[in-house]
């Protein structure tokens, strides 16, 4: 018996066939593009980027012997995403992507103003920021009309995926979370009240738990993907919820730090928590709920100072490792300076999309390594500012667990840890994808027990605050939040119109 998953990220698809003890048998990737047409406008076509990756990926893990005895398949994305598709499921418009898109500042403003920003907050848990996808779905009713018109769907990308598998039009309660203000996280289930004017429950997908059988692979699915027809499909949720179950945030109390091209965090309850500066949403299984935040730039950001120092390879991991070699060469403190990495403006707690990334404090005797240094310590300053966020809304933080490509930058990771005093245990496993083959398991009752699931759980290293770096770091930290709240206004009024 085994699973299959398949996460598709921001820059890269992934998949898994797991047995049913949790043993990876095979995995396959696929690259994708990113555009930004627009500043702050982010996009993927779903076509190209999402749907070629899952049938290519699933045809190469198809050719594992045990494929064939294959019992359920879980997906995931990057979310939420708005995708725009007709009757027959094809896509009117790319995909408009999650919180680093901010092209619908406008609307969450207006439907702040309309609803009232405490009827926002009492409805969904949250107030609208570039994470929230029900002003984006308005933007594309005053900027394309016609698109909006031609709509049959408006999903998000994991959900357009599941039904071009099944037929199944249907989203997860944790990612229709983010659908604020659509979406009434008391209740669970959609509320559209004041939001008539640009979208009817009708054009939204139907609400399920993420374990719960959306339907079966269905015929022209099968010949594309080479899945075996009638093979279970889970509904599945955003990747962030994927990447914590595969790694064992699962109990009351217990966050995930996902480091990838984004920072995103989940802080795992069995009540519902809300806080004005962080995101509330269902999480994966019922009467369970998450406290998420996260950063606007983290790996993408190491991938634009390593373009800008001219180190980029066509090997990632060797560009990796040349950028942490040039930041070695600079003390703890970049000697003096201090990066605000808010290249595509920043989220928790700030929510600003205007932000813009600066360097403070350069002087002519410091080098590309002082800057590299900057840059990376910058990244972690801006973790730690959204982790900082739980304990102002009194939210304990009981164990960190770390997963993500981005746990290897050593000089962002022990930054984190030492300006918040916490230990990070980093779990290495396959990602999302293996999340998604662990839910689907659950989902067809391989596994009942969520909490104990022998052997699907991997090896961890532990990152702990490094005292002698500890006061100059946390001084650093409260200069990184001045120079954010004094650049502000700036940003903010030769950015408004981005």
């Amino acid at each position: 018996m085994s699973f299959i998953g398949i996460d598709v990220g921001t820059f890269e698809s992934k998949g898994v066939l797991v047995d049913a003890e949790g043993e990876v048998l095979a995995m396959a990737r696929r690259r994708h593009g990113l555009s930004t047409p627009r500043p702050g406008h982010v996009e993927h076509d779903p076509e190209s980027d999402w749907w070629a990756g899952v049938a290519a990926i699933s045809r190469e893990l198809m050719a594992h012997p045990e494929a064939r005895h294959v019992r359920a398949v879980g997906v995931s994305a990057i979310g939420p995403c708005v995708v725009a598709t007709d009757a027959g499921l094809v896509p009117l418009r790319p995909a408009i992507l999650y919180g680093v898109d901010t092209r619908a500042t406008r609307q969450g403003e207006a439907l702040t103003a309309t609803l009232g920003a405490d009827e926002v907050f009492r409805r969904g848990g949250n107030p609208l920021t570039s994470q929230s996808a029900g002003p984006k779905i308005a933007w594309l009713k005053d900027e394309e009309p016609e698109v909006w018109r031609a709509a049959r769907w408006f999903m998000t990308s994991q959900s357009w995926i599941v039904a071009r598998l099944t037929g199944e039009v249907v989203i997860d309660h944790g990612t229709a979370g983010y659908f604020h203000p659509l979406y009434d996280l008391g209740e669970k289930r959609w509320d559209l009240t004041g939001c008539e004017g640009f979208i009817d429950e009708e054009r939204l997908p139907r609400l399920a738990w993420s374990t719960e059988v959306a339907g079966h692979i269905h015929a022209g699915a099968a010949a594309a993907t080479g899945l075996p027809a009638g093979t279970p499909v889970i509904v599945g949720t955003t990747d962030s919820p994927a990447e914590a179950v595969g790694a064992g945030v699962i109990s009351d109390g217990a966050l995930m730090a996902q480091y990838g091209s984004t920072g995103y965090f989940i802080r795992v309850s069995t009540t519902p928590i809300t806080h004005q500066d962080l995101w509330a949403a269902p999480f994966v299984f019922e009467d369970t709920y998450v406290l998420a935040a996260g950063t606007a730039t983290l790996g993408t950001a190491t991938r634009w100072i390593s373009d800008v120092l001219d180190i980029t390879d066509a090997e990632d991991d060797v560009t990796f490792g040349r950028l942490l070699a040039l930041a070695a060469d600079s003390p703890p403190g970049a000697r003096g300076v201090l990066a605000v990495p808010h290249f595509s403006g920043e989220r928790t707690p700030f929510q600003d999309p205007h932000s813009r990334g600066a360097l403070i404090g350069l002087g002519l005797g410091h080098s590309r390594a002082d800057i590299a240094r900057a840059v990376l310590e910058g990244l972690g300053h801006s973790v730690a500012e959204a982790l900082l966020t739980y304990g102002r809304a009194g939210v304990s933080i009981d164990r960190v667990i770390a997963i993500g490509g981005a746990t290897q930058n050593d000089v962002m990771m022990s930054t984190v840890s030492t300006v918040t005093g916490l230990d990070q245990h980093v779990t290495v496993s396959p990602g999302a994808a293996f999340g998604d083959a662990f839910l689907a398991a659950v989902g067809v009752g391989t596994i009942s027990d969520p909490s104990a699931p022998d052997g699907w759980r991997h090896s961890r290293r532990t990152i702990s605050p490094n005292p002698d770096d500890a006061a100059q770091l946390r001084a650093d930290h409260e200069d990184f939040v001045a120079a954010y709240r004094a650049l502000a206004p700036i940003h903010r009024g030769r950015f408004s119109d981005d």
